[in-house]
C-alpha cells in the first residue's frame, strides 16, 4: 500500500472561493513539472490549502478524491479568455477549513511554506504536513467549516440489508422481467442524480454517445462514464470508455450480462489491456441492487423530512 503524499496547493484568496464554489476543484498549469507531480497525485492523498497574501499562509486541508483532465474553461479566468489554462484538475474533499473571515488571522505561516507556495503547487514533507494539521484542527481552533464527505459510487454497494426497506415477499417470489438498455440507463442516471451528480444520458464525445456521465458542475468534464451493454459490440463500447479515460482521465464502468463478462475478460486481456485495472464491470442485477437501496433512502429521507 503506498503511504499518503502531501500536497501544498497555492493560490489568492479569490482562486480558493471559487475552487470551493465549483465543486472543490483545484488546477494545474499544462507544463511538463506539472505533469509529472499530477501523475503522482494518488486518490486519499491529502491536499493542504495556501491562500497567497495578504493571508500568506494554510488554511484548511482535504483529501484528494479524484484527478481529471479538462477540455474546456471552468475558470472565470479561462471564461474570459475562452481557453484552457489549468488543464490538469484535481477534485478534493475539504476535511477541516477556517472560516474565510479567520484566514489572516489564523492560518499556519511558515518561510518554507511560502517558497513552496511560489510554484503553486508542491509536495511537503509529510513530517511538517501532520504538523499542521494538528495545529489547525486543534480543539483550540474554534472558527471552523466543515464539508459534508461527498459519496462515489462503487461497484458493490455495502450497507447493512437489514437497515433499509426492502422489497415484499411477493415481489421476490415474481420473475423479473430483464431491463432494456434504455432502463438502465435511465436508472444509472437517476442514481447520479441522487448521489448529487449532474447525469446525462447520450453525451456527446469526438461524434460518439457515452452511454451515461456524471459530473459534479455544468462547465466541468464527466468524473464517472458508464457504457451499458445488455447485447450489442463489446468491444465499441470499451472502445468508447478507453477514449473517455485518456481523454479526461474518468471513472470508467461497464454495465454488462453475466454471460458477457468472460468476453469481455478475453478483451481487457488482449487489446483492451491498457485499460484493464481501470475499468470497472458491474452486473445488470447489481444496478437494479443500487437503485432500490438508493431511492428507498432518498424516498425515507424525504417521508422524513431531511432530504
Amino acid at each position: 500500500m503506498m503511504a499518503t503524499r502531501y500536497w501544498l496547493a497555492s493560490g489568492t484568496a479569490e482562486n480558493w472561493q471559487v475552487a470551493f464554489k465549483l465543486g472543490n476543484i483545484w488546477g494545474l498549469k499544462g507544463t511538463k513539472r506539472a505533469e509529472k507531480l499530477w501523475e503522482r497525485i494518488a486518490e486519499g492523498d491529502a491536499l493542504l490549502f495556501y491562500v497567497t497574501r495578504p493571508s500568506s499562509g494554510i488554511v484548511g486541508f482535504g483529501k484528494i478524491r479524484t484527478k481529471f483532465k479538462q477540455d474546456r474553461p471552468l475558470w472565470p479566468d479561462e471564461i474570459g479568455r475562452e481557453k484552457v489554462i489549468w488543464p490538469l484538475r484535481v477534485e478534493f474533499d475539504v476535511d477541516f477549513c477556517l472560516a474565510i473571515d479567520h484566514w489572516a488571522k489564523r492560518r499556519v505561516q511558515s518561510p518554507r511554506f511560502r517558497m513552496l507556495a511560489r510554484s503553486g503547487f508542491a509536495e511537503l514533507d509529510a513530517r511538517i504536513a501532520l504538523q499542521v494539521l494538528e495545529q489547525l484542527s486543534s480543539p483550540g481552533s474554534q472558527y471552523v467549516q466543515r464539508q459534508p464527505e461527498k459519496r462515489s459510487i462503487s461497484a458493490r454497494t455495502h450497507v447493512q440489508r437489514s437497515s433499509v426497506p426492502i422489497r415484499s415477499a411477493d415481489s421476490k417470489s415474481k420473475p423479473r422481467v430483464p431491463l432494456s438498455h434504455d432502463e438502465i440507463k435511465s436508472r444509472v442516471a437517476e442514481i447520479g442524480r441522487i448521489q448529487s451528480f449532474i447525469a446525462e444520458e447520450e453525451y456527446q464525445m469526438d461524434g460518439e454517445l457515452l452511454d451515461v456521465v456524471w459530473r459534479r458542475v455544468e462547465r466541468s468534464v464527466p468524473t464517472y462514464v458508464f457504457e451499458v451493454q445488455v447485447a450489442g459490440d463489446l468491444h465499441h463500447a470499451l472502445g468508447k470508455l478507453k477514449h473517455a479515460y485518456d481523454l479526461w482521465n474518468s471513472h470508467i464502468f461497464l454495465i454488462v450480462s453475466e454471460r458477457n463478462r468472460g468476453k469481455v475478460g478475453r478483451l481487457l486481456q488482449g487489446t483492451f489491456h491498457e485499460i484493464r485495472d481501470r475499468v470497472k464491470l458491474i452486473r445488470l442485477d447489481e444496478i437494479e441492487e443500487l437503485y432500490h437501496y438508493k431511492s428507498s433512502y432518498k424516498r425515507l429521507e424525504r417521508e422524513l423530512g431531511i432530504g
